[in-house]
């Protein structure tokens, strides 16, 4: 609806440009703090893509509209909505832009890998993989960076074995995936590194039709074989889920830059191990794991938030950053509080679109968390904390590198 129509009718929030900001350590985003104070619903318009939309931050509004079906991934596809990626050209039918009930059926061929059983399957070869890179890390003396020696090798080991990833493959899946989340190699090169995964999985999923296997591609295929989901489809999927794995070390690489900068926390956490697995949560809760936000939905009807009456065909934002501070839900929520009970955050997202990869990373961070305070006691930052050069023009936020030394 034109922009002249709509204020004739109601007052409109004024539109505010959200700039791609290369941000640092734990740094909130200070436009998403403007916008959170601004009011639940806002208007944003991000760097790339055309038009305005509507932008939700408070907590119990973030997961209705996450798990409301008058909101559509689907109808995304054809419309150039407002974004912070440069470059963006989804698959039709890939999951991440399919509704229930396809979506569903999507993700049902999969969810036995990602289950509480499907990701214990795979602990004690990923424990016995982070043991072998800390020996190296050891072995080799500081000073080292933990990003290239542990925080990133360890993500893509795991999510190759829970794919079924052939470990000579390993190296090929980082420089795709790479390749695929840079703005810097401009679109052509993203999307020629994305066929060649996809012709990869291809291969690898239709020479598993007839699997009983319990990793991702042979579950593919295993449902490609009874003709549940097409070949397309599984692939689109299989894409998705091993270029998510990969978040895991961005997102470690802001854990250990915040535990390296906070001693007290660190030192708790060497003292009392079985808090650990709460301390991960909060750690979750608190950290900025991406800039901006993600996928935009488009609602389908007239739907009231807040007060605010967002129109069918207007395209939605929640952000889960600012909905994981909603002082309503976290009292302190700029505190990182070990002791925090409930803790019912949504860094993994809500509703169907609900990251499916949330345990196996839980799994992931508690392992390092494990091994990198008990076997590396003296482990600190080998620079100054502003120092630490972190990504830039990244959707997902980390460190480059993560100096450190013991």
């Amino acid at each position: 609806m034109e922009e002249a129509t709509r204020t004739g009718v109601e007052a409109m929030p004024p539109i505010r440009h959200w700039p791609a900001l290369d941000l640092t350590g734990t740094d909130f985003d200070p436009v998403l703090a403007e916008l959170m104070d601004e009011g639940p619903v806002t208007r944003v318009q991000l760097p790339n893509g055309e038009g305005w939309a509507w932008l939700v931050t408070r907590y119990d509004d973030v997961r209705m509209v996450a798990n409301d079906p008058r909101f559509s991934r689907e109808a995304v596809v054809d419309r150039p909505v407002t974004r912070l990626a440069p470059h963006f050209i989804p698959d039709r039918g890939a999951v991440g832009f399919l509704d229930p009930p396809d979506h569903t059926r999507l993700r049902r061929s999969v969810a036995a890998a990602f289950t509480a059983k499907g990701v214990e399957r795979v602990r004690d070869r990923a424990r016995g993989m982070l043991d072998e890179m800390v020996d190296d890390l050891l072995a080799a003396g500081p000073p080292a960076d933990l990003t290239a020696a542990v925080l990133g090798p360890f993500p893509i080991a795991v999510i190759c074995e829970l794919m079924g990833v052939p470990a000579g493959d390993r190296h090929g899946m980082h420089t795709w995936t790479q390749l695929i989340l840079s703005a810097a190699h401009g679109k052509e090169v993203s999307e020629r590194a994305k066929r060649e995964m996809s012709s990869y999985f291809a291969d690898l999923i239709g020479l598993r039709e007839n699997s009983a296997g319990e990793d991702v591609t042979s579950l593919l295929g295993a449902a490609v074989g009874r003709r549940e989901i097409t070949l397309e489809q599984a692939v689109g999927l299989a894409v998705l889920l091993q270029i998510g794995g990969e978040a895991v070390t961005a997102n470690s690489g802001q854990m250990f830059h915040l535990l390296l900068t906070r001693p007290g926390l660190t030192a708790r956490l060497r003292a009392e191990p079985a808090i650990r697995p709460r301390a991960i949560d909060e750690l979750l809760r608190y950290l900025p794991h991406r800039n901006a936000v993600g996928l935009s939905r488009i609602a389908l009807e007239d739907v009231e938030i807040a007060g605010v009456r967002i129109r069918a065909g207007d395209p939605v934002y929640v952000s889960y950053l600012a909905a994981n501070r909603d002082p309503d839900v976290f009292p302190a929520p700029d505190t990182v509080d070990f002791s925090r009970r409930p803790n019912p955050h949504v860094a993994f997202g809500f509703g169907p679109h609900y990251c499916p990869g949330g345990m196996l990373a839980r799994l992931e961070e508690e392992l390092l968390m494990n091994a990198l305070l008990d076997r590396v006691p003296g482990l600190r930052l080998a620079v100054p904390p502003d120092q630490v050069p972190f990504r830039k023009g990244a959707l997902i936020r980390g460190p480059e590198c993560l100096p450190v030394t013991w």
